[in-house]
């Protein structure tokens, strides 16, 4: 088998530099990196990534590589791959078998190479790699001894597993850190689904009416930013209590049929399937424009919209416009995949920074404890998430006041 399999190695140099800017803008892994260099805790061991392959997720399997592991990298969604930074991990030694706009058959094909590597622990963003060695490829799962999960429709996925106790190895949910999705989810999910919005449509966002689809933290920091950019902003959600919440924060809440009347940018951020279908594209205004924020390409039902109809076809890089019978027309963004990455370059690497710190060092506490953890879903230690966040400050030169032995002995005393 081949080492790499890539679009175009000639991209290397291009892919390099991306790299080289992240690194610069990634103090909180820097460190981490230093620290792997010294101590190897993947000494001799293999290690497969299935992630969004761009230029931070390069840079942490470049760390990972640092601690003495054999890497081996494909990409966990098939418009997010960057040509270039896939070429240049490749250019620089490392297993790569990833290219953008992968077909559903090229793109399980990558999944089972990075596998073929026989790693021993595994990186999964979505859950992908996972599920597959727990269906077809279970004759790699035994040589697993544990692995991290970086999304939220991965842990998911990992939580139902875990349930029906079917998990063949020790799995950390590093998407449930307070290091991951307070910054991660919220700040970066807010920030880099505007900036693929607005970079792929050249539309403006005041003045318009968002529907945002799904208040958890990565809906939050959707519409966060979208009233920040001017928009009105309609939340709908399932979970009472999360709707309560979005009221409280002073959007208006509504179910998605009211909603689907009123909106001209609709943006699903659910983890779930159909979210948007017939019923509320036929309510939908001329010129509405739909992205979805979610792992999986599911929750825009596409063969609705391809059903309802007379006229398909791309109209600008990354915009398909679907007219319907009345001459209505709606767009759909990046084939409603993941509008920041397969739109976009993803989060913001300052966020990343502190996301992929997690999960390395969630990675080195899976190699050193794997013997004694059960085959579970586990969260990531609560030392890893307050050991980031000193990183983290220490980086932005802000020091922090520290508990005196009286305070600290009346805080954990009973007796007041």
């Amino acid at each position: 088998m081949s080492d790499y399999v890539v679009r175009d190695m000639n991209l290397a140099p291009e892919g390099r530099l991306k790299i080289a800017w992240v690194r610069e803008h990634m103090p909180v892994l820097n460190s981490v990196r230093k620290e792997f260099e010294q101590d190897r805790p993947f000494a001799g061991m293999r290690v497969a990534l299935s992630i969004h392959l761009e230029a931070k997720t390069a840079y942490l399997a470049e760390v990972i590589r640092a601690g003495g592991a054999e890497v081996a990298v494909t990409g966990s969604n098939p418009l997010s791959t960057q040509d270039d930074v896939a070429a240049a991990l490749a250019a620089a030694g490392m297993k790569v078998y990833a290219w953008y706009d992968a077909t559903e058959r090229e793109y399980r094909e990558h999944l089972l190479q990075v596998l073929d590597t026989g790693p021993q622990l595994v990186i999964d963003d979505g859950g992908d790699l996972v599920s597959l060695l727990h269906t077809e490829r279970k004759d790699r799962a035994y040589e697993v001894t544990g692995g991290c999960e970086e999304t939220t429709t991965g842990v998911l996925r990992l939580e139902a597993m875990d349930r029906k106790g079917m998990l063949l190895f020790p799995m950390l949910a590093v998407n449930n850190a307070f290091c991951k999705y307070l910054f991660d989810n919220r700040y970066g999910t807010g920030e880099s689904v505007w900036s693929g919005i607005m970079r792929t449509t050249n539309l403006v966002v005041a003045g318009k009416t968002v529907v945002v689809l799904g208040y958890g933290w990565c809906g939050k920091g959707v519409a966060m930013r979208a009233r920040g950019l001017g928009a009105r902003v309609i939340i709908c959600e399932v979970d009472p209590v999360k709707a309560v919440e979005a009221c409280m924060d002073g959007y208006r809440v509504m179910n998605s049929e009211q909603a689907a009347a009123e909106g001209d940018m609709f943006v699903t951020v659910t983890g779930c399937k159909n979210v948007l279908c017939r019923k509320h594209f036929l309510k939908m205004k001329d010129g509405a424009v739909l992205s979805n924020a979610g792992h999986f390409d599911v929750e825009i039902n596409k063969n609705d919209l391809s059903g309802l109809a007379v006229d398909r076809r791309v109209v600008r890089k990354n915009i398909e416009r679907f007219t319907l019978p009345d001459s209505r027309k709606i767009y759909l963004l990046a084939e409603g995949r993941l509008v920041n990455l397969a739109a976009g370059d993803g989060h913001p690497a300052e966020i990343m920074d502190m996301s992929f710190a997690v999960q390395a060092l969630s990675a080195r506490h899976i190699r050193e404890n794997a013997a004694n953890l059960d085959k579970r879903l586990y969260q990531v230690p609560g030392e890893i998430d307050r050991r980031v966040a000193r990183m983290k400050l220490k980086s932005l030169g802000i020091d922090l006041d520290t508990l005196s032995e009286e305070q600290s002995a009346y805080i954990n005393d009973w007796q007041c």
